[in-house]
This record gives structure tokens, sequence and C-alpha cells, in this order.
């Protein structure tokens, strides 16, 4: 056993010996001085590896930069995210600067690329739950957008569009080698989203991020190029202001040495780099809104009662002025968003998604109002329950006793003969106070072609002829009674008289 053992020892410190001879060669070629590995990296070899590798601490270039014209808060710590204060409502300015080298990006030379300036939550617990927080705030203010974007401010931005369910996010086309800004308006406030009402400066943060795309072979704008976002806090006006002079204050009082650990504030936010947000989504809407509020819907084949009845809130001959106006408590869920959208309501139809005709018939006058706001609330709760426009005059009309619909005895009155004849009248609801309103409403009454009918007289003392004029019209008593006969005009067409 102690021979194996020795014969090892004897093998190890051969091998041993064998390996330094091996190695003693090495590196003589490169001098007879000690060994340096900065010779060695300085092999041409290694050279060629080392320049195909971008520089350690070269910043990376993005294409674009986005600044607003909105100063920054002093009252952040050196390594934290930049905070802006901004006035609900008031427009700011983002500008769109191409930031490229030459020779960057060269396909979007000469072409126009896609920006969606969109307000979102900062808080991640709120990003998990955003859709049913706006959800939330479109119910308490409906009809309003979170973001708007400023159009006759702004500068450069083409093709704007607006999607009535992205209430957040606006979106328009820009050329890159020209000069543009956005001129944005944020009506949401930070203490919206918080469970109880603190103030503005208790509110939750938001951020302002705009997502840039370039156009793909197929024409949509879908190949992201960059995106950059910050920081803000969103007040009732005037209240941004306050807060940035208070936050001033404080640091003015603190000393030179607590002072260091704080950002100064810039006159303007740069937005920096960031992830595109996600599920970014291709809006529908492919003609540019006059303005920046809700979106119209699609044109509806529904068509608007006719306002050239005698009466268009009245049915002053017997024939109904459209049945279909009234809301019936039966009424469907799609035969509602039908009514809502040929009632000019096409604004409410998302809002009413799941309205019955009787679940809505069961709102009050003050639900309507909070729903919809003063103005379409009470429009709103009128269409409901067909309340009509009062007109300005109402007079009654008869043709002579020849051509009369006998329904009824007239024993007494205006146009008695005292002989027994039977006289049909016919409303005649004025909604202004001319004399061609007159004649439009009597030959809707009575079936008369409207070219044919040349003047409207009405006799006067002695059976004179006095032409009707507005002035007179505006002298008719209320509910007045008139016979009228026809004669024949000298060319085509023929004269009525009143009598």
């Amino acid at each position: 056993m102690a021979w194996v053992l020795k014969m090892d020892e004897v093998i190890e410190s051969g091998l041993v010996h064998d390996f330094d001879a091996s190695l003693s060669g090495i590196g003589q070629e490169l001098g007879a001085g000690a060994y340096s590995m900065s010779d060695v990296l300085a092999l041409p070899i290694f050279k060629q590896e080392d320049s195909s590798l971008p520089p350690e601490n070269e910043p990376k270039h993005p294409p674009f930069q986005y600044v607003m014209c909105a100063a920054t808060s002093p009252a952040v710590k050196l390594h934290d995210e930049t905070l802006t204060y901004l006035n609900q409502g008031q427009s700011y300015e983002i500008r769109m600067l191409d930031n490229r080298k030459a020779g960057d990006i060269p396909e979007i030379n000469g072409k126009l690329v896609k920006s969606i300036i969109r307000v979102v939550f900062h808080d991640r617990r709120l990003q998990y739950t955003e859709h049913q927080q706006l959800e939330g705030w479109k119910w308490n203010r409906p009809g309003d957008r979170l973001l708007d974007l400023d159009i006759p401010m702004s500068v450069g931005v083409i093709d704007i569009k607006t999607n009535p369910s992205q209430l957040n996010a606006v979106e328009f086309l820009w050329d890159p080698t020209k000069c543009t800004s956005a001129f944005i308006q944020v009506h949401c406030i930070s203490t919206e989203f918080t469970p109880r009402k603190h103030g503005g400066e208790k509110g939750v943060p938001f951020r302002i991020q705009v997502d840039t795309f370039k156009q793909t072979e197929n024409g949509e704008y879908t190949d992201h190029l960059h995106s950059a976002s910050c920081q803000i806090k969103v007040f009732k006006p005037k209240g941004a202001d306050r807060k940035q002079k208070t936050d001033r204050e404080k640091m003015e009082k603190r000393t030179a040495h607590e002072k260091e650990k704080y950002q100064p504030s810039y006159d303007t936010t740069i937005l920096t780099e960031c992830s595109p947000w996600p599920d970014t989504p291709t809006f529908v809407n492919n003609s540019p809104t006059p303005a920046p509020a809700f979106t119209s819907a699609q044109h509806s084949t529904y068509s608007v009662p006719d306002s050239n009845s005698s009466s268009p809130n009245h049915q002053g001959d017997g024939t109904s002025q459209g049945s279909g106006d009234q809301l019936h408590p039966s009424a469907t869920i799609q035969e509602t968003q039908q009514w809502l959208l040929k009632h000019r309501f096409s604004t409410y139809t998302r809002l009413f998604s799941n309205f019955s005709g009787a679940d809505l018939l069961k709102l009050t006058r003050e639900d309507l109002v909070q729903i919809c706001g003063p103005a379409d609330g009470i429009r709103l709760y009128n269409a409901l329950k067909s309340r009509s426009v009062r007109p300005r005059l109402t007079i009654y009309v008869c043709q002579e006793p020849s051509r009369s619909i006998q329904l009824e005895r007239q024993d007494a009155g205006n146009g008695d003969n005292s002989n027994g004849a039977i006289y049909v009248y016919h409303a005649i609801y004025l909604e202004e106070m001319a004399a061609s309103e007159v004649t439009r409403k009597l030959a809707l009454a009575f079936n008369i072609p409207l070219h044919q009918i040349n003047q409207v007289y009405r006799q006067g003392p002695t059976g004179i002829h006095i032409l009707v004029s507005d002035q007179m019209v505006q002298n008719f008593q209320d509910e007045s009674c008139f016979l009228f006969t026809t004669i024949k005009a000298e060319n085509e067409g023929f004269h009525i008289i009143l009598k």
C-alpha cells in the first residue's frame, strides 16, 4: 500500500514539472520584461472586437423630445421624478421637437407621424382599475372629457381625432420638420379620484404621456417610434399657482444644506422616455372633429320629424305628428337607443346603454339634470314628457260651408249665417308672428299647394280687401276665428280672403 502511494507522488511531481516546462516559452516573444495584460489587449483582434461595442457611458439619443410649458415644483428631492402642477381647464403648450441626428429614421423624412396624448394614472393601483375609475368619473361628469386639445391655439397639428370611448386621449398628425405645438386642457382634478376630498395637494398624481408612431406599408400609424411622459397634479383653477407659491416659500425657509437635497424649479417640464402605453387604440373616427368634444355617433338612418307641419307640437288636424316622438314604457333597450339618437341625445346613448323605456321614464327631472347637466337634462326631461313649445298665436280657420266636412252643427258664432250651415274649423298654431307663416300653415292645413297662393287678404269694412302683413298678424287676437274663401288670380293661382 505504501508502495502505491509513493508511486502516485512520483507521477504527480513529474506531471507538474512537464506542465511548467510547457508554459515556460509563453510571453517571451512579447519581450523579456514582465507579462503585461495591456499589451495583450492592444492586439488587433481585441481592438476590432472592442470597436464593435457601443461606448458604455454614451447616452441614448431619442428621436423626439416633448416639452410642456409649465414650471416644475421646487419641493422634489434630487433623485425623484419631477412634478408639475396644472390648473383645471387651462391650456398648456406641449412643444413637439424633432431630436433626430443626421441619418436617424430616414423613412419618416417628408412624412407625417401620429402622436397620441393621454392623461393616465401615476399610481399603479389606480392603473389596474382605470376603466372603473373613468366610468365613475364619466357618470358624475356626463358630457365632459378628461383631456381636450385647444385647437385654435395649437400649431402644426393635422387631422385631430377624439374617441367617445377614450375620454382621456386625443390624437393628431404632425410634420417633424415643422414647428408643432399642441395645447392641452386637463379637466379632471386630482382629488376626484381620492376616497375623501382632502384638497388639491392630497390628490392623486397623473401622468401626461405622448406616444408617437410612423406609418406602415398599409397606411396605418401603428409602428411605434417614441414615448415619453411626466408626472402632474391637477388643481381647481388658480390652485396650481397657489401650490407652486407655497412650495417655493417652504423651500426659502430651509437651510442651504437642506436645499441641496432638492431639485431646482425649471420653467418648463421635459417629458422623459418611457414604455409605450399598452393596447394603444386606433381611433375609428376617420373624420377630423371640429372641436374637442364628444364625437357624434355614426350617421343614423332615423329621420327627424318634418317641421313643416301646421303645428309640430300639436295634433291640429287630427293627424298624428309622429307617434314615434313619444317614448313608451314598453320600449326595449334598442328602441330606447333609437329614440335617443332621433332626438339628438347621441352623446348619452352609451350612458343609457342598459336603459329600457320604463327605466328612462322613471327618472325625475332632478335625476336627469344631475346626470346630463342643466341644459341637456331639462331638454331630455321635456322630450320624455312630450312637453310642447307653446305657440305664440292660435287662430281657427274654416272654409266656406259648401266645402266643409259636416261633423257638428254650429248654431251661433262668428261664422253663423243664420241658415243652419255646418262649419268645421282647423286650429292653426303660429310659432312666428309673420304673414308668410300664416300662408304656409293655411296651405298645410287645407292641402293647398303653397306656390299657388299669391296673396292672403283680410276682408275689412264695407267688404274691402286688406293685404295681410306681418304687422297685421302681430295684432291678431289670440284664438280668433276666420272664414276663408278663394278667388282666382289674374295670372296663375288664387288669392285667399279671410272673413
